[in-house]
């Protein structure tokens, strides 16, 4: 396990802090571009090893990536392996490596950065081929609190804390106040010129404290999804208060082919809803992913859903994987087993944990795992890229074997019969499908609630 981290934020704030090698103090409140980088040294010296450098692992996001590299200049090369990329959204391998992204139009401002993609940490477990650092959900109520089921009454949540997310949801918020009294957080400007577009039975708390907020969550049985924030904390924050939370589906799913938030984004993912995870690893009776214009289908969800809390069969539920106890012992086996830095380390996750498939024709190594309860591998794609396993798994000999530089490969061509072999390691990669190509995936399985670690990993 490596004896330190050192923690880069963006910003100054109580909790940036630096941790040298011969010093076991922590520095005070500092500024990123300052003091934290003037702890590390620039390569002066061609002959300089990594275990000269004065640290073991850096976590930093893109914009003080940028700045890390200006202060390391040519030394960056021994750096790079130490990083771990705070990544909300994720780095797909195909915008990761550079040549491979020039040469498909898939620039952007974050992505080129030519790392390991599983050194790009997310906030929810939506890309294999990244590692899931997660967040852990706020908990603000009082022991007393917390060990006793408040008593809901009939009224709602709704999820959106500025105006313009409630644009367009007239029918869809009437459909719920049909049935119960219904309450926002959103903040309005009393001095503004346009008329508020929240409906004026809402009742507005404005923007509440957390206490507040998690007390008023207790109170109520369902929370209220609009489509937008994407991904937000929120919604495993109603759940754990014992609200249902109804989820808009997306119909064609969101992605940066459709929509404006994901365009630059170095990820090509379909968000089927407005929260996937909550969507794919909570599901029911916590959770109905709807779709909010289907005026019927969403009544009897609301009619159904209601009866599930009426009945007591909601529970309040939290996903071990994001309490602070979750977060810790993902963090831990990461520290304790990601290196990036040496090549000849034994297997993680362990081989009694993976299994290789071959995927159906135009399936994603991601949607081929899925389908089995299982989540792609992809540190394990290196293993498998040979004719032999490949052969072994497709269950018939290849009648010709190539190499080729892509996303999908290794794989399987049926109608040549003809097997391609993945040239470049950096383009491994858990998503890209392609209709005529079955590709080979490494599956390994997940421990519920800590969908990060397989059943072997601890």
């Amino acid at each position: 396990m490596a004896d330190l981290m050192v923690l880069f934020p963006l910003a100054c704030g109580p909790w940036s802090y630096a941790v040298d090698r011969t010093s076991a103090e922590t520095d005070q409140p500092n500024c990123f571009s300052s003091r934290i980088l003037g702890k590390l040294p620039t390569a002066e010296s061609q002959c300089q090893t990594r275990e000269e450098l004065p640290i073991h692992i850096i976590y930093i996001d893109i914009v003080g990536l940028t700045q890390f590299k200006r202060r390391v200049k040519a030394g960056y090369g021994k750096f790079s392996c130490l990083l771990r990329i705070v990544d909300s959204f994720g780095t797909e391998p195909a915008f990761n490596f550079e040549p491979y992204a020039k040469s498909r139009r898939l620039k952007t401002q974050w992505g080129m950065q030519n790392l390991n993609p599983q050194q790009f940490f997310t906030m929810f477990p939506h890309s294999p081929d990244n590692s899931f650092m997660g967040f852990v959900v706020e908990e603000h109520l009082n022991e007393s609190e917390s060990l006793t089921m408040m008593e809901k009454k009939d009224q709602a949540v709704v999820y959106g804390k500025a105006e313009y997310m409630w644009q367009g949801k007239e029918d869809y918020l009437a459909i719920i106040h049909k049935r119960l009294e219904v309450h926002g957080t959103v903040f309005t400007d009393p001095g503004g010129a346009h008329m508020s577009v929240v409906p004026q039975y809402i009742h507005n708390h404005g923007i509440l404290s957390g206490p507040d907020l998690h007390r008023l969550l207790r109170q109520s049985k369902l929370f209220i999804g609009l489509g937008f924030p994407y991904e937000g904390p929120a919604p495993l924050e109603a759940i754990a208060h014992g609200c249902v939370f109804i989820n808009p589906k997306f119909s064609p799913p969101h992605s940066s082919q459709n929509t404006k938030f994901f365009k630059g984004k170095p990820t090509m993912r379909k968000v089927t809803s407005q929260h996937p995870y909550v969507e794919e690893f909570v599901g029911e009776p916590h959770v109905y992913t709807v779709d909010i214009g289907d005026k019927d289908t969403l009544e009897q969800v609301i009619i159904h859903a209601l009866n599930d809390i009426n009945l007591n069969k909601v529970r309040p539920y939290m996903p071990y994987e994001f309490t602070k106890e979750g977060m810790l012992q993902r963090l831990n086996a990461y520290i304790e087993h990601q290196d990036f830095c040496t090549a000849s380390l034994p297997q993680w996750p362990p081989t009694e944990s993976v299994i290789v498939i071959a995927g159906e024709l135009g399936k994603s190594c991601k949607d081929t795992c899925r389908q089995r309860d299982l989540i792609c591998e992809p540190s394990y794609f290196k293993v498998i890229n040979n004719r032999v396993t490949i052969e072994k798994h497709i269950g018939q000999l290849c009648a010709d074997v190539v190499e080729g530089e892509d996303i999908y490969f290794p794989a399987f061509i049926p109608a040549s019969q003809k097997c391609i072999i993945q040239r470049q390691l950096m383009l491994f990669s858990c998503v890209g499908e392609v209709a005529d190509l079955s590709r080979l995936c490494p599956c390994r399985d997940y421990i519920p609630g800590q969908t990060a670690l397989c059943k072997h990993c601890l």
